[in-house]
């Protein structure tokens, strides 16, 4: 498929806005699927290593 101008590639026949807004979905998801679990380890970490310090303390 060729377009004449940039104006009409983003515009795709008229539904632009469902193909960039696909677009834009499936890139969030995927960012959100990459950065989740290095905010959960992360997390699980600063847990362990509380809970570390609070068994040390208790001894």
């Amino acid at each position: 498929m060729s377009f004449d101008s940039f104006s009409d590639f983003l515009a795709m026949g008229g539904h632009g806005l469902y193909v960039w807004l696909s677009y834009a979905i499936a890139l969030f998801v995927i960012v959100i699927n990459l950065v989740s679990p290095v905010l959960r380890k992360k997390q699980l970490v600063s847990e362990l290593v509380r809970r570390l310090r609070r068994e040390k303390n208790a001894s």
